[in-house]
């Protein structure tokens, strides 16, 4: 599967504080919905004791996105708050419990799916920004992706008979055979719902025991035989050919190979995400609350101060400070927002770019082509990177969404290709190492003050840029070190809530006084999460 801008990069639409927590839980838990026919009683949830879910998955959004997704909600349902305790209200019983797995990953979630007679098992990981990884279903190796539509037929052996009917009635479709302990398991991947018409004649015949389909969960999906003009800058700027052509339409040529769209649709797509930002932005401004937060509103008050003159001259980046702000304080308080490149990150690029058209007197067509700039920058970081800050610390969060910003503010602006993926190299240069040390283990602060040096950032690149400063080491160079760099980041620097700010006695007594608060909200009822160690 190559990475979509629209799925990998400028997305998900969400609620929660953490796209990689809430948003990919949400979809891991409807894949295991759709595995279980839509109907669950009991549901166990084993996090590896030495991954990043421990200590995060209450207070990030974990529990009440699988939650959500167990009961086959969006990510942007404006029930998910409440989503465990409407799926205890639905007769699910869901725990939690901390095991010694040794998964690799430190997003790994491993679920037991009960319901009468009937058991199965899931494993899966959140790579970040939302998007996921199947690893295994039951005892198969079976990596899914929710970009397509999934048939799993299990059945008693290799039957090559049953495999020439399915790739003759379902043309187009990938098959792919799996075996483990004496079973067989085949997947049909499709862009397309495989109608039982066509299997139930096939599960008669050929003694299939087992049938499910998974709906996919990720809004581009892959096709068959799908390729990428390009997956790397230098690759990009080959393609390009010396043409000069600007990057927004490299990345909607990018999204046209990669999702079957055409121009027109992805620049419609892309609008639509735009407006749906500004209207964040207005609601952040005009106020929200949310009791489990650690910062109140604070964007009306600097908007006051910056149209009275009362702030200290900073030009148009006072009116990116007040957007970074605005979506920041929404997300904390459960609106919705896009993640981009995720929920942590979810403001510094959207900010800068919507805040600068707008000083530029540009619309919202300018904008959306500015995104998807920022777009094709990220595929470069996803496909040979991460943006997951458990991985890579904020620098994946953060320094991707810099290095994003300032590619898409120089196209804005007029500026070469070259100057763009200059602007984009030195933004990542300046954010190597970035810590994720969120205070009382809530994506808050000092996040804010990360996306506002972000997009802070990005603006100084792109005016370097504009003005021919040498970025000396190239994008793809950069996005390779800062990968390395992560790998030599201390677990405890990456999101565990295990180190900087978040160990301090402000940030500790900060966490126990809103659990205290959440637990006398919630009194004796059933809707915390029963989390235990065996």
């Amino acid at each position: 599967m190559h990475a979509s801008i629209f799925n990998d990069v400028i997305g998900p639409v969400m609620r929660g504080p953490s796209s990689s927590h809430c948003a990919a839980a949400l979809r891991i838990g409807r894949l295991a919905r759709d595995l279980m026919d839509g109907a669950l009683e009991e549901v166990l949830v084993e996090f590896d004791r030495h991954g990043s879910l421990p200590t995060t998955h209450d207070t990030q959004g974990s529990d009440m996105g699988l939650a959500g997704g167990l009961l086959g909600w969006e990510a942007d349902d404006e029930r998910l708050p409440d989503s465990m305790q409407h799926l205890r209200d639905a007769g699910v019983s869901i725990r939690f419990t901390i095991v010694d797995a040794g998964d690799p990953h430190p997003n790994t979630y491993r679920l037991t799916l009960r319901r009468g007679a009937e058991t199965r098992h899931l494993r899966a990981i959140s790579t970040g920004g939302g998007m996921i990884q199947v690893l295994n279903v039951d005892a198969f190796a079976v990596p899914m992706a929710g970009d397509c539509y999934e048939t799993l037929l299990w059945t008693h052996q290799h039957d090559p008979e049953l495999k020439r009917h399915l790739m003759a009635f379902i043309p187009g479709a990938t098959l792919r055979e799996h075996a483990a302990k004496g079973a067989h398991l085949m997947e049909l991947q499709t862009d397309h719902p495989v109608p039982d018409t066509i299997l139930g004649p096939l599960a008669d015949r050929f003694q299939i025991h087992t049938l499910k389909h998974l709906r996919p969960v990720l809004p581009v999906l892959s096709r068959p035989g799908a390729s990428a003009p390009f997956t790397t800058c230098a690759a990009l700027l080959e393609y390009d050919a010396g043409r000069n052509t600007p990057l927004w339409r490299l990345a909607a040529e990018y999204e046209m190979a990669r999702g079957g769209l055409t121009e027109a649709e992805v620049l419609a797509r892309m609008v639509d995400l735009v407006r749906l930002l500004r209207r964040s932005i207005a609601q952040g401004i005009a106020g929200t609350q949310y009791d489990d937060r650690v910062l109140g509103h604070q964007s009306g008050r600097f908007q006051e101060l910056m149209q009275g003159g009362r702030l200290l001259d900073g030009g148009a980046l006072n009116r990116v400070i007040l957007y970074v702000t605005a979506i920041m304080e929404v997300k904390s308080a459960m609106g919705v927002i896009i993640a981009a490149p995720t929920a942590g990150a979810c403001a510094a690029l959207p900010a800068a770019v919507i805040a600068l058209a707008e000083a530029r007197g540009l619309g919202e067509l300018e904008m959306a082509k500015a995104m998807l700039a920022a777009g094709v920058i990220g595929i470069f970081i996803t496909t040979h990177w991460s943006f997951a800050a458990e991985e890579g610390g904020c620098q994946a969060e953060g320094g991707s969404a810099a290095c994003m910003a300032a590619a898409a503010l120089t196209d804005m602006a007029g500026g070469t290709l070259a100057q763009s993926v200059a602007a984009a190299s030195m933004a990542l240069q300046s954010m190597l190492g970035l810590i994720c040390d969120p205070i009382a283990n809530r994506v808050e602060a000092p996040c804010l003050g990360k996306n506002v040096m972000a997009a802070s950032n990005a603006l100084a690149c792109a005016n370097m840029a504009l003005s021919g400063y040498d970025p000396l080491i190239p994008l793809d160079e950069v996005i390779e070190t800062a990968r390395r760099v992560s790998g030599q980041m201390p677990r405890e620097l990456r999101c565990t809530a295990l180190g900087g700010l978040s160990i301090t006695p402000t940030s500790k007594a900060i966490e126990e006084r809103l659990a205290t608060r959440k637990a006398s909200a919630c009194g004796a009822c059933s809707c915390a999460p029963a989390l235990a160690s065996p």
